[in-house]
């Protein structure tokens, strides 16, 4: 993935990066650059700042959607 990075930074591209890794570490070259971060199901853009450096790109394409506890929505009506 560093290839990819250097060479978008050399040929300044702005495109996103297309990765399936989400165990990679986000390093100080890559800030600016947006990443295609695949969650299993489809792409999660992710733009990386100084704020996202030290953690992995997973961290920040979700994979699950929670959608709430059915019940608790059902008591607040009934009361």
């Amino acid at each position: 993935m560093m290839k990819k990075t250097l060479k978008a930074k050399e040929g300044k591209d702005n495109r996103p990066i297309k990765t399936w890794s989400r165990r990679s570490t986000i390093l100080p070259e890559m800030i600016g650059f947006t990443y295609n971060v695949h969650n299993g199901r489809v792409f999660v853009p992710v733009y990386i700042t100084e704020n996202h450096v030290g953690y992995k790109l997973g961290e920040f394409a979700p994979t699950r959607t929670f959608k709430g506890h059915k019940g608790s929505v059902q008591k607040k009506i009934g009361k």
